[in-house]
């Protein structure tokens, strides 16, 4: 094809662009996050099957540019966006809260932001450089009574991981219902 329309657009199906252009042109949805100014987005994009395979790969070398990309399932797009976009944030608050932790152990704000965020940057990288679980990279530096399963638990008794999950669920639904109210029909 000779014309590809890509949506950002977050609450617009697939269903109702193609409607407006004529259904025509092939339109792929897709949903980077603020990571895109560093290259470093997590990409969803979602089409029908009638796109064009060449079209679809277009698309995703373009936005693979800008970091990650995965095709999704339609219906997914709005649950993406809470874990990737919404995701962002949250994950900049755990940066946050651990740098507030390294001031409170000695280290100055500055010097305390840049320690957590490059550690968080390395644990991200085990995870995506090996394709493992959380808890496999945890295991290796956890040992019987030591420092670390100390202070996991510590977190995990006030809630560490349900706020996280909750977060995430939270977003998802608030999406769902602003996107319902608005017209949009997906998730």
């Amino acid at each position: 094809p000779k014309q590809v329309i890509v949506s950002t657009v977050s609450n617009a199906p697939l269903a109702k662009i193609k409607d407006k252009l004529g259904g025509k042109i092939p339109v792929i949805r897709a949903m980077p996050n603020i990571a895109v100014s560093v290259r470093e987005s997590m990409t969803c994009l979602a089409h029908d099957p009638d796109v064009p395979a060449a079209a679809a790969a277009l698309v995703k070398d373009l936005f693979d540019g800008l970091g990650e990309t995965v095709f999704i399932a339609e219906e997914q797009m709005t649950p993406a966006t809470a874990l990737c976009a919404c995701g962002i944030a949250f994950f900049l608050r755990a940066i946050r809260a651990a740098s507030q932790g390294g001031v409170q152990v000695g280290f100055h704000a500055g010097e305390a932001i840049r320690l957590a965020a490059q550690t968080a940057k390395g644990a991200a990288e085990l995870l995506l450089a090996g394709n493992a679980h959380p808890e496999m990279k945890i295991d290796e530096v956890t040992t019987p009574q030591g420092i670390t399963i100390e202070g996991l638990n510590e977190m995990e008794h006030h809630g560490f991981s349900s706020a996280m999950i909750r977060g995430i669920v939270t977003s998802a639904e608030k999406a769902a219902n602003l996107y319902q109210n608005s017209g949009g029909n997906d998730a």
